[in-house]
């Protein structure tokens, strides 16, 4: 199949390339853009594609559709909910790995993206898709957000089981350098970030609507949560420790249990029996793992999940949910293993 891929020279959108490239049902890769550098100029934003002949065409809706069978796009907030609509009104394949169309209530966006939302009607359109856990219910994919991704697979499993109490959760979310993406800011110079850690967005990060919107898909009573964002001096990776009051006392059998009955037919994650996670682990990969406790003394339910942001939490992800939309099996172009060392 042939693939548009609109905004490939930040991070996230150079992974879903290397990814696309390697995916066998995948024969060639269209690159889009609104700005159009010049090849030379490409080459040296991609120096490690230096090998491949690399060419960025004008972006236009209706050329994309004539010669393509699915597009993404990789481009910041505020883009797809100006240039998606021609794709939703022509049902046309599209994974849209910005938070544009994450959200169904155009109020919370316009409060966390400061900016105005997409029509009503676009956004209802959309599909919000886990991949772990759900088939796309459209042809347009609204694929999850690196903190939300590592939350949601972290709590989902005890919403669905009713083991705890919904106003007791806090959830403290670490992140490496390249979650902030490409542009250089004050907080992400090598003098300022090395040996420093600093909170950010707390209690206003974007994905704060997105987690609570699908918690309420599990448990229509779930109201809102503690969720606190750290920059951290590492440069991939996702760590969210989630704490939660339980209703009535567990066991860890008990706990591990419900975690591994939820997870044990989904291949990209792995709950561990003892021990915890580390980003290390799953660097590089799709893969999801998750470590947990129950303290009895204090009756704090703890679940630590680690994931790389740039994989699981963007681009190997909407790597799984193309699979799912075009009924590829799962792991087609998604077997590489962590690089844990």
């Amino acid at each position: 199949m042939k693939i548009a891929l609109v905004g490939v020279t930040g991070y996230t959108g150079a992974t879903l390339f290397k990814l696309l490239k390697q995916h066998p049902e995948v024969d060639e890769v269209r690159l889009y853009g609104r700005s159009t550098p010049s090849d030379d100029e490409l080459a040296a934003l991609l120096s490690g594609f230096r090998h491949l002949s690399l060419h960025i065409h004008e972006y236009s809706s209706v050329n994309i559709m004539q010669e393509c069978d699915l597009v993404f796009f990789a481009t910041p907030a505020k883009v797809t909910s100006q240039l998606a609509l021609d794709f939703i009104q022509a049902d046309f394949p599209v994974i849209d790995l910005s938070g544009d169309f994450r959200l169904k209530d155009s109020a919370d966006y316009e409060r966390y993206y400061q900016a105005p939302a997409a029509p009503s009607q676009a956004l209802q359109a959309a599909s919000y898709n886990l991949a772990d856990l759900k088939k796309p219910q459209s042809n347009y994919i609204a694929n999850p957000g690196c903190y939300a991704t590592a939350t949601l697979l972290a709590t989902i499993p005890l919403l669905a089981a009713d083991l705890i109490d919904l106003d007791s959760l806090i959830v403290d979310a670490k992140s490496g350098l390249s979650g902030a993406g490409k542009k250089l800011t004050t907080s992400s110079h090598y003098a300022y970030i090395n040996e420093n850690s600093l909170p950010y967005k707390v209690n206003q990060h974007q994905h704060i609507p997105e987690i609570i919107q699908e918690l309420q898909t599990w448990q229509p009573a779930f109201k809102t949560l503690q969720f606190t964002t750290t920059l951290i001096p590492v440069t991939r990776g996702i760590m969210a420790s989630v704490y939660a009051k339980p209703k009535k006392p567990l066991s860890q059998a008990e706990l591990y249990q419900t975690f591994a009955d939820f997870y044990q037919d989904k291949p990209f994650v792995r709950v561990l029996k003892d021990g915890f996670p580390s980003l290390k682990e799953v660097a590089y990969s799709n893969y999801t793992d998750i470590g947990l406790a129950y303290d009895e003394a204090s009756h704090t339910i703890f679940i630590c999940s680690v994931i790389d942001n740039l994989m699981k939490g963007a681009s190997s992800q909407a790597i799984q949910n193309m699979n799912l939309l075009c009924g590829f099996p799962l792991e087609t172009g998604l077997t590489a293993l962590p690089t844990f060392f």
